[in-house]
């Protein structure tokens, strides 16, 4: 299955692939982590991990068992086999599949852990047969093969003492452990940060707590004013809420219907059962939701009903009631809202509680415009709400401010990076690029095309070098040059572009994208037929004459590529830019009286006095401020000039943005004359001011500073010099803020 994998996504499997390597190298029982976010694409990861591990002999005969808890390792499987569909470079089983009840070199056994578990399953206990896990395991080793165990979701149940005893009973020389909260550190470490799930688009920003009900931080637990409301109060607001998303995906011209869940509590009992009647029935009664007419799903373990099309982004369900016990794994992209009601069995948030409503239902996109869609709502009347450490920092927001009812649009020019996934396969601009070097180089006249053939040399150096290189392919020793076949011709092909890629990953679509670059160059330049003459321009790339021509011009694409890639990464997309309609904060953050403030309520974390001080003045109320907001410096959402930072074009997230009484607008940033880019952005930010005003617009401002830095107490500065020249404590260069 040919999929791009984000930049996060291929750093990851590079680090798993370094550190595998080199944990296999060294004697007794290893353990590594992979911690991931939900939402981050971990099996995808896993199975492209898995993909070049087969790929690399130099990783010795090895075989695979996959355990997940409950039922997650099915969907795991289906995931893994249709990676590899095409490739068929892993190969999945059950027990029941397994040939001479043994693990194959480069098969993965998939098992349900807690089955594997229990001393009674029919997997674990010895029988007359002798068909059971120990014999399995004893069987692979004695064929030579090393055991790798994957264990999924590993917090869940990998440091009980029974799991405990069960991985040291299979011994496998290593365990990875996948988990985006793990409970311990392991031999090897593999991080994905969130901060760059959410820079690709592929999680929201942050999940929403009770939006538009006052929340606060009391004692470390967080108390909100919806927990004073009745339940039917909770399923209104919701309700509202999956509405105002399902416009915003409409205006937005995007086909989908945004699902809200309704999370049971696991507990088995006759008011639970009364409790979901009593929700069922409301929906029907008070909102038009029914199982009848479609807009109404059940998910429970004795309940099923409406779910053939759930997780399609424009099924007509709204609504899904569903229980704990199912949600771990369970992937439906466009489920946005959830709601828990007070009688929910725990008021601790954690990763799996959040982790369904956090996927974007369109990661190939990235974020909408519309910063609504962005984020993930969860309303409840629960009290006394514990947010765990997994997810406080990384995804609840329990803090909103919205921009005055007063504000009129600015439409100040504004610039954000450009999102591309190029850096670590190859895309279609290789093929151009390879067609200019191939021009640039003359390679049509050094190239022979005429009576070209494999050399027997070539073969033989293939077969010395990489045997098993095609995935245990060989083309056989006692083939003839003259008489070699099309598949074995085909395969030395693969090999000249494999040898070629470094250093980009020799991974099926690279090594294709090669392939096809070279069949167009002669389709192109020599006129041959892509379909007939195939065997021809294979001839003639692999002849002793032609390969080392071919192959420098190919290295010569790859550094125009990479070249071209770097540069994209500081390529600046430009904006139209409003202070955003509103805005989300997490507990670090608390409401703070700001008058001026355009958005309001106004949240700080009051994290830099020279911030905190900065807004003081601006709230003074005698100056000429009509009102001022404090920008953010992530994407579109947030206002940014450009400047050079050493390697390109890069934005620079100006603090302040302040409208005037007299209708001019300030930029100010109170950013220290110490730090190492302040000549940059200062320049960047006074070219901007420059360039913008010479449209017809009134900015002024620049970099700020107080002139007692200690306290604060000082004249307000702003710098009006070249950035090369500013010195620390000299003010002859800088003039007083005039607002």
């Amino acid at each position: 299955m040919a999929l791009t994998l984000t930049n996060y996504q291929e750093i990851a499997v590079r680090d798993l692939l370094e550190k595998t390597r080199k944990l296999l190298r060294q004697d007794g029982s290893k353990r590594m982590v992979f911690k991931a976010p939900t939402g981050s694409g971990k099996t995808i990861m896993m199975a492209e991990f898995l993909a070049r591990f087969a790929d690399d002999k130099t990783l010795g005969q090895c075989a695979f068992i996959w355990t997940a808890p409950r039922q997650l390792h099915e969907q795991s499987r289906e995931k893994i086999e249709a990676y590899f569909a095409e490739s068929r470079a892993m190969e999945c089983a059950t027990f029941e599949d397994l040939d001479d009840r043994q693990i194959g070199e480069n098969e993965i056994l998939f098992f349900n852990w807690e089955s594997i578990r229990q001393n009674s399953n029919i997997y674990i206990r010895e029988n007359e047969q002798d068909d059971n896990l120990s014999s399995v395991l004893m069987r692979t080793r004695e064929a030579g093969r090393d055991i790798v165990l994957i264990i999924d979701e590993s917090h869940y149940h990998a440091q009980a003492d029974t799991s405990q005893n069960l991985i040291a009973a299979i011994a496998p020389k290593l365990t990875i452990e996948v988990s985006a909260t793990p409970t311990i550190q392991g031999d090897e470490i593999v991080r994905v940060d969130t901060g760059d799930v959410k820079a690709e688009g592929m999680i929201k920003k942050s999940l929403v707590l009770n939006e538009g009900f006052r929340n606060a931080v009391e004692n470390g637990a967080i108390q909100s004013d919806l927990a004073a409301n009745s339940d039917d109060m909770v399923l209104g607001v919701a309700l509202k809420r999956r509405t105002e998303l399902a416009d915003a995906y409409k205006r937005a011209g995007v086909s989908i219907n945004p699902l809200l869940l309704i999370q049971l509590p696991d507990r088995q009992r006759q008011a639970d059962d009364d409790r979901q009647a009593m929700i069922v029935r409301a929906l029907k009664d008070q909102h038009g939701i029914s199982v009848e007419n479609g807009k109404l799903a059940i998910y429970l373990s004795a309940d099923k009903q409406n779910l053939e099309n759930v997780t399609r982004n424009d099924s007509e369900v709204e609504v899904l009631i569903f229980k704990q016990a199912i949600a771990l794994g369970w992937d439906c992209p466009r489920a946005q809202v959830l709601v828990l009601f007070r009688e929910w069995v725990s008021p601790e948030f954690s990763v799996q509680t959040v982790g369904r409503v956090m996927r974007m239902p369109e990661p190939e996109r990235g974020y909408y415009d519309d910063d609504l869609l962005n984020h993930a709502y969860i309303y409840t009347n629960l009290a006394d709400i514990e947010v765990k450490e997994d997810v406080g920092r990384d995804y609840v927001t329990i803090h909103t401010g919205k921009r005055a009812p007063e504000y009129k649009p600015i439409n100040l020019p504004s610039v954000h990076r450009k999102r591309h996934r190029e850096q670590t396969r190859l895309s279609p601009m290789f093929t151009k690029l390879f067609l200019v070097a191939a021009k640039d180089s003359g390679l049509k006249k050094q190239i022979q095309v005429t009576g070209q053939k494999i050399q027997r040399a070539y073969i033989s150096d293939w077969r010395a070098e990489s045997v098993d290189e095609m995935a245990g392919q060989s083309v056989h020793g006692n083939v003839q040059a003259e008489a070699i076949s099309d598949m074995d011709a085909q395969r030395l092909f693969d090999y000249f572009v494999r040898g070629n890629l470094s250093p980009f990953y020799p991974e099926d679509r690279s090594v294709g994208r090669v392939k096809e670059t070279l069949y167009q160059f002669f389709v192109q330049e020599f006129g041959l037929d892509r379909m007939a003459d195939f065997r021809t321009i294979i001839d003639v790339v692999l002849s002793e004459h032609n390969r080392r021509h071919i192959a420098a011009v190919i290295d010569a694409a790859k550094i125009a590529y990479r070249t071209e890639t770097e540069r994209r990464e500081h390529e600046l997309e430009d904006d139209v830019w409003n202070v955003p309609e509103r805005e989300t904060f997490g507990a670090d953050y608390a409401e703070t009286s700001a008058v001026k403030s355009v958005m309001q309520p106004f949240h700080s974390n009051e994290r830099w006095r020279s911030e905190t001080f900065f807004i003081k003045f601006l709230e003074e109320s005698d100056n000429g401020v009509l009102w001022w907001y404090k920008n953010g410096a992530r994407d579109a959402q947030y206002f940014a000039v450009p400047y050079t930072d050493g390697f390109g074009d890069a934005p620079f997230y100006v603090d302040f943005i302040v409208m005037m009484k007299d209708g001019s607008i300030g930029l100010f940033d109170p950013h220290g004359i110490h730090l190492a880019d302040f000549a940059a952005k200062s320049d960047g930010l006074r070219r901007y001011i420059a360039e913008i005003n010479k449209k017809g617009y009134k900015v002024f401002g620049g970099i700020v500073a107080n002139t007692d830095t200690r306290n604060y107490t000082g004249r307000w500065m702003v710098y009006e010099g070249k950035g090369k020249g500013a010195k620390d404590g000299e003010w002859d260069t800088w003039d007083q803020v005039g607002i």
